[in-house]
C-alpha cells in the first residue's frame, strides 16, 4: 500500500533569478564532433571516455579519436522522445581491464516503459554481459521525464534520479503522473540510493516508514537531469526540471521531501497557473530557482585548477538557455553569485576529468564534446 510522506515543518520561500550575468577569461574548444545524439559521459582510468548515444550506441574518445563501442544485451530500448540510452558511469573501484560500466537507459513501449539500470563490463573493446540490475516501479506510458542521472558516493553506492513520468494529462495509475513524486510507494519522482549489484543500499533512511521503497533517498522531484557530488565533503546537489519555469538546484539529504508538485515555483504548461506554492510545511526549499527555465542537464562540483576562482562552484548545463551557469557559495552554503558561460548550442551534460578539466556535451544529433579552458 503506498503512503503519502507527512509535511512537519515551515520553510521560507526564496527569491527567484532570471538570467545571469556573462562570465569572462574562458573559450570552449571541441575535442570530438559527430557524437550522435550524446547524453552522458564517464571516464576510464586510463583517461578515455565513454559517451552514450540516446539511440542506443556508444563511443569510446581516445585524445581526438572516436570509436564506436558494441553493446552486447542491451535490453529492449524505448528510444522516443526524452527516452533513450542515457547516462553512464564506470565503478570507480575498477582501475585496470574489465571495468564495470553502468548505464541508464528508458525500455519498453510507447503504452508501459521505466526506467532501467543496467551494468556490463568493457574489456577495451566492447561492452558485454549486459544485464538488468535494476528496473523503476511502476511503468508509465509516453516519453517523458526519465531521469536518468547517476554518480557514485564515497562508500561505494550510487544515487540514481527516477523522472516523475510526466505533465497532465499523463496519468500513473489512479493519479496524475507528477503526483508520483509524493508516493512512498513509487520510485518515480525520486532519488534512489543502491548498491554497486543494483540492490536497495543498506540505511536508506525511508525505508522503515510504511508502505515506502526500499530503494527510496529522496522524493518530491520533477525530473533530474543533473547530479554533483563533492568528493571531499560527500555533499550532493541535484539540478530538476520545473513546468514552466522553476528549474532548481537542491542540496541533496536522505529522507528529505523536495516539494514536487505541491511546492513549485513554476506553472502548469497548460492553464499557465501556479503548480502548488512556494512554501509548503516539511517540504525543502531550494538553493536557486530560475525563472524562466534554462533546462538544466549536467551537473559538476568544480574542484580543478585550470579555473582557480571557480573551485567549490556548481556548474549547470543548459539545453534551452544554451549555455552553462556557474554558481558559487559563501563557507555556510548560501548561494552568493551566478555566472553564464555562453555556449550558443543546447548543453546536455558537464562533468569535470580525472585532468581537472572542465568538458561538456552539446545535445545535437552530431554533437560535439567540448572542453572550457582559460582564455
Amino acid at each position: 500500500m503506498s503512503t503519502l510522506l507527512a509535511a512537519t515543518v515551515r520553510a521560507q520561500a526564496i527569491e527567484t533569478s532570471g538570467e545571469p550575468p556573462k562570465a569572462k577569461g574562458w573559450r570552449a574548444e571541441t575535442v570530438v564532433s559527430g557524437l550522435p545524439q550524446p547524453w552522458g559521459m564517464a571516464w576510464l582510468a586510463d583517461g578515455r571516455i565513454l559517451v552514450t548515444g540516446k539511440e542506443g550506441t556508444l563511443h569510446l574518445v581516445d585524445g581526438k579519436r572516436m570509436v564506436a563501442v558494441p553493446v552486447e544485451g542491451l535490453p529492449e530500448l524505448f528510444a522516443s522522445g526524452q527516452g533513450g540510452l542515457l547516462d553512464i558511469a564506470v565503478h570507480p573501484a575498477d582501475k585496470g581491464a574489465n571495468a564495470r560500466v553502468y548505464m541508464t537507459m528508458s525500455s519498453g513501449t510507447a503504452s508501459a516503459n521505466r526506467t532501467v539500470l543496467v551494468q556490463g563490463v568493457f574489456d577495451g573493446k566492447r561492452v558485454h554481459g549486459v544485464k538488468t540490475i535494476f528496473t523503476a516501479s511502476p511503468a508509465k506510458s509516453g516519453g517523458q521525464h526519465f531521469g536518468s542521472r547517476i554518480v557514485f558516493l564515497k562508500d561505494g553506492t550510487l544515487l540514481m534520479s527516477i523522472g516523475d513520468g510526466g505533465n497532465p494529462p499523463q496519468r500513473v495509475g489512479n493519479m496524475l503522473a507528477r503526483d508520483q513524486a509524493q508516493n512512498l510507494g513509487s520510485h518515480n519522482g525520486s532519488i534512489l540510493r543502491l548498491t554497486g549489484e543494483g540492490k536497495p543500499a543498506p540505511g536508506n533512511p525511508l525505508a522503515g516508514r510504511q508502505g515506502a521503497l526500499p530503494e527510496l533517498w529522496s522524493i518530491g522531484h520533477r525530473n533530474i537531469q543533473g547530479i554533483a557530488v563533492d568528493p571531499q565533503s560527500g555533499r550532493v546537489w541535484a539540478s530538476e526540471h520545473g513546468p514552466r519555469g522553476g528549474d532548481e538546484i537542491n542540496l541533496i539529504e536522505g529522507g528529505k521531501n523536495y516539494g514536487w508538485p505541491l511546492q513549485s515555483y513554476g506553472a502548469d504548461y497548460s492553464s499557465r497557473e501556479p503548480v502548488g506554492t512556494r512554501n509548503v510545511p516539511g517540504m525543502e526549499q531550494p538553493l536557486v530557482a530560475w525563472v524562466p527555465s534554462p533546462a538544466p542537464s549536467g551537473l559538476v562540483y568544480y574542484t580543478g585548477k585550470a579555473f582557480p576562482q571557480w573551485q567549490g562552484s556548481l556548474l549547470s548545463g543548459g539545453l534551452a538557455s544554451k549555455d552553462i551557469r556557474r554558481i558559487a557559495f559563501d563557507a555556510q552554503g548560501k548561494v552568493i553569485k551566478q555566472e553564464q558561460l555562453d555556449i550558443g548550442k543546447r548543453v546536455r551534460d558537464v562533468r569535470q576529468g580525472p585532468d581537472g578539466q572542465l568538458y561538456a556535451l552539446t545535445d545535437e544529433d552530431k554533437g560535439s564534446l567540448l572542453r572550457i579552458v582559460p582564455q
